[in-house]
């Protein structure tokens, strides 16, 4: 059985969908580059019907300690994901300013770009191995894989979650491949950007559940 974390969440009530599907952790994105943008100031509201059920998470891209504060402040989070090129040591310091868990996206076009693993499950508490995005696209949220047969022989050690264009369909065969404890998805369940496709965020959770 894979969790399944359910990202780019926009509105409460697709939250609360997530989360009685069986969700283990939901997202926000908070960089206003993104087309699923929240701002701080929501996150308590968005993500409150997780509270006590699943992980609630703030995906953030190289954040100042500005930000950082703002969102330890909330109160509304129990990790922080970094999705940007934050080195090793900046993963700690934000563990530090924030006191909150900390993800760290790594992403991934060529075995080139697994090299600095071993760095960051160091200091992580997880590690998130995304498709990377494209020159002029956010990362992340684009609905893009990479080859998954990167990791056949390459596998992070400790809790590490698989990303890049899943769906319902191929979140099983990713899980069987690469051994994901699990995994995180955007587009494959959106209706539109932000805005889940309640059927298609329950086929993906419970597909997800039924990896082995």
């Amino acid at each position: 059985m894979a969790g399944a974390k359910i990202c780019g969440l926009t509105r409460a009530g697709d939250v609360a969908v997530a989360v009685d599907a069986g969700a283990r952790a939901v997202g926000a994105i908070v960089f206003e580059r993104s087309k699923r943008a929240v701002p701080v100031a929501d996150l308590g509201t968005l993500l409150a019907p997780a509270r006590g059920r699943a992980d609630r998470i703030a995906v953030v891209v190289d954040p100042d300690d500005a930000l950082l504060e703002a969102l330890a402040e909330t109160g509304a989070l129990d990790l922080v994901q970094l999705h940007g090129h934050e080195p090793p040591e900046r993963v700690e310091a934000v563990k530090r300013r924030t006191g909150l868990g900390v993800i760290k996206a790594v992403s991934v076009a060529t075995a080139r770009d697994l090299a600095p693993i071993d760095a960051y499950v160091e200091v992580a508490d997880r590690l998130l191995l995304d498709a990377k995005a494209a020159p002029g696209l956010p990362p992340g949220g684009n609905g893009l894989a990479f080859d998954w047969r990167l990791l056949e022989h390459a596998t992070p050690g400790g809790d590490w979650g698989l990303a890049g264009g899943l769906t319902a369909e191929t979140v099983g065969a990713a899980v069987a491949l690469t051994g994901a404890p699990w995994v995180d998805v955007a587009s494959g369940v959106e209706a539109t950007a932000g805005v889940k496709d309640h059927q298609a965020v329950r086929a993906f959770i419970a597909a997800a559940r039924a990896c082995s």
